[in-house]
């Protein structure tokens, strides 16, 4: 199977496959070892400054969080992501993805059912023990990297292997997941 075929972006019943998100970023090379397409996702619970007693405008998304969102074919993005030469992952950024699970797998569904098995980052706050029933979810699909652990302003930096960058607080870690 091609590397990325193209399909019809249409599910059983005839609907659009629609995302929330607050933006994407069709090159970006800070967020994984491998260019990627970053995808901005809408909603945040503010777990990682609430626990601290801290302010969300100390959040280092909360202007990603100021801005509108919008909803986009998942069938758009596929046709941009295979179109670009340089991008070889996708990442689901800040906000939480994880607030917006099910439409996470739906694209991670689309994606590798239409012949892209390139990796898939999701960044999230929750550590692996939170979102166990979403993890174990995920393993059915191929090359899936899972970033954890809470933002923590003014943190201590930390080297992760796994997404070959610098991460912003040293309780955060990555894994691969399938």
């Amino acid at each position: 199977m091609a590397k990325r075929e193209k399909m019809s972006s249409q599910n059983d019943i005839g609907m659009f496959l629609m995302i929330e998100v607050k933006g994407i970023n069709y090159e970006t090379f800070q967020d994984y070892k491998k260019a990627a397409m970053l995808i901005a996702m809408s909603k945040c619970d503010w777990k990682c400054l609430k626990e601290q007693g801290l302010d969300y405008s100390l959040c280092q998304n909360c202007v990603l969080a100021k801005q509108k969102s919008t909803k986009v074919e998942i069938n758009k993005i596929f046709e941009q992501y295979s179109n670009n030469p340089i991008t070889k992952s996708v990442v689901f950024g800040g906000l939480e993805p994880i607030l917006q699970f099910d439409e996470v797998l739906v694209f991670i569904d689309y994606f590798r059912s239409h012949g892209c098995l390139d990796d898939i980052v999701i960044y999230t706050g929750y550590y692996p023990e939170e979102i166990q029933d979403k993890l174990d979810l995920l393993t059915k699909y191929k090359n899936i990297v899972v970033k954890f652990g809470r933002f923590k302003p003014d943190g201590k930096e930390v080297y992760d292997p796994i997404l070959g960058i610098v991460l912003a607080s040293d309780n955060q870690f990555a894994r691969k997941i399938s």
